[in-house]
């Protein structure tokens, strides 16, 4: 597993990261943006998922997935329906699949106000060489629907979406950043357990070779594709610690990556739950469900839910999460061009009611935004942060013929108060942000990040103070 750290400060440059997830967060990488935690992306080497995910949607990085021609054995192995096989005829065949995908399923009937039936016509009247133009006619076609979410993936991209579903992760377990003023690769920490922390691996090591090529000047992405690799297969990094340079000769292994992590933070107040959740992967429902029951054994008074730069990830699991929280109400509904298509609501089986602050970012999307949204319209948590990325839209991911495939958006979701907060977001009930100041000591100290140390954290903290107290009157009462 390798894992890649970008500090980024520019809004453009985020959403162009939240758009471009097949060239680095396809590659065993886990991206986190800007300063704080947990904006993570995971990956594996087997087209294998877990759980049932038959027709079910996907929220993967800030962009909702629907694998509509997914299907799953009793194995659990995941299947894509359309054929593999390369063009028997024409590169039009594949033209004219994307074409007639977006004409059956995309969200705006008006096609952008494009005369989607003139662009079939266009391209089709033209002559296609190889499949690299038909490649870049497709692309080109795409764009006049203005929606970056509806993107083609030549079929060595689509192979890398589908480890990035299977849930399977391989690799040497390290989280790397990049270091603002040299540029050199960093460890920020091996992963528990992982042959990177079994060999020696240590935190603030420099990464200055990668199978004996020198990473200096090396994109974060160039060493992405130079670290990951099946299980089994064997990779040499030459780490820098001090002045000496140290060679560790590593084999690649399946990482196992916890997307929820809890602590008891002692407060003032009392013990209160702490939370991360990194990403919405199909074991966060079941990680969430037991860090809550482990707090609610330790006596907590109440809890602080931290989705900070968490990008989203499976619909199900978001709901799933809701319902652990939420005792009634709705908690999302899908609409479709021809109108809503489903309503999720939560079914009685609440694991707890105890006071809840959410923490939210710019990097909370998708998933994250079902969540913390079902919530705050329900009244059941406050929202503490800024305001979240806006991400509300569902997509098809689709095979095609020729093993390329494809991402169309066929649906939005509305919060339970009806918000489409597609490029809107949801504002917090409290604005707190970080100063340049903080967010560089959070990032030179990571071990702060949700401790009393971190300012958002101690925010949320002032406005669970009330609810918590409220909470243990209305008991003393009974």
């Amino acid at each position: 597993m390798f894992f890649v750290k970008i500090f980024n400060k520019d809004q453009d440059d985020m959403v162009r990261q939240i758009q471009s997830l097949n060239s680095v967060t396809y590659s065993y990488v886990r991206v986190e943006w800007k300063m704080v935690t947990g904006f993570s992306h995971s990956a594996g080497e087997k087209t294998r998922f877990m759980g049932n995910i038959h027709k079910r949607e996907l929220l993967r990085g800030a962009t909702a997935l629907l694998l509509t021609t997914a299907t799953i054995t009793g194995a659990g192995l995941l299947h894509w329906s359309a054929s593999q096989a390369s063009f028997q005829e024409s590169p039009k065949e594949v033209i004219d699949e994307v074409w007639q995908i977006v004409n059956r399923n995309y969200v705006d009937g008006t096609f952008n106000r494009t005369d989607w039936q003139a662009v079939r016509s266009n391209y089709l009247g033209r002559n296609y060489e190889n499949r690299q133009q038909a490649y870049k006619a497709i692309r080109e076609m795409l764009k006049k629907l203005g929606d970056p979410y509806t993107r083609f993936m030549d079929p060595e991209e689509f192979k890398d979406m589908q480890i990035q579903t299977s849930g399977e992760l391989s690799g040497v377990g390290l989280e790397l950043g990049k270091q603002e003023k040299t540029g050199q690769l960093v460890v920020s920490s091996p992963i528990e357990g992982s042959p990177a922390l079994k060999a020696g691996i240590q935190s603030k090591d420099i990464i200055i070779k990668i199978d004996g090529k020198s990473t200096k000047g090396m994109d974060v992405q160039d060493a992405v594709k130079l670290i990951r690799g099946e299980s089994g297969t064997k990779i040499v990094l030459t780490v820098l610690r001090g002045s000496k340079e140290i060679d560790y000769s590593l084999v690649r292994s399946k990482i196992e990556i916890h997307p929820v992590r809890f602590h008891v933070q002692d407060t003032p107040l009392g013990s209160v739950g702490y939370i991360r959740l990194n990403q919405f992967s199909a074991q966060a429902g079941d990680e969430m469900r037991h860090a809550i029951e482990r707090l609610e054994q330790q006596h907590v008074k109440g809890y602080i839910l931290d989705l900070r730069s968490d990008p989203g990830g499976l619909l199900y699991a978001a709901v799933d999460i809701a319902r652990q929280w939420l005792k009634e109400g709705t908690i999302v509904s899908t609409v479709e061009r021809q109108g809503e298509k489903e309503r999720y609501r939560a079914n009685n089986l609440a694991l707890t009611d105890k006071p809840l602050v959410i923490l939210v970012d710019g990097g909370s999307a998708s998933a994250s935004e079902i969540l913390s949204g079902a919530l705050q319209d329900n009244r059941r948590a406050k929202l503490v942060g800024t305001k979240t990325f806006g991400k509300g839209l569902v997509q098809s991911v689709r095979g095609l013929a020729d093993g390329s495939g494809m991402a169309v958006t066929i649906a939005k979701y509305l919060t339970p108060s009806g918000r489409d907060i597609n490029k809107h977001g949801i504002e917090p009930d409290v604005v707190i942000d970080l100063t340049d100041a903080d967010r560089k000591e959070l990032q030179s100290n990571r071990e702060k990040i949700g401790t009393l140390s971190d300012p958002q954290l101690a925010k949320s903290l002032e406005i669970l103070k009330p609810e918590i107290e409220h909470k243990s009157s209305a008991s003393s009462q009974r």
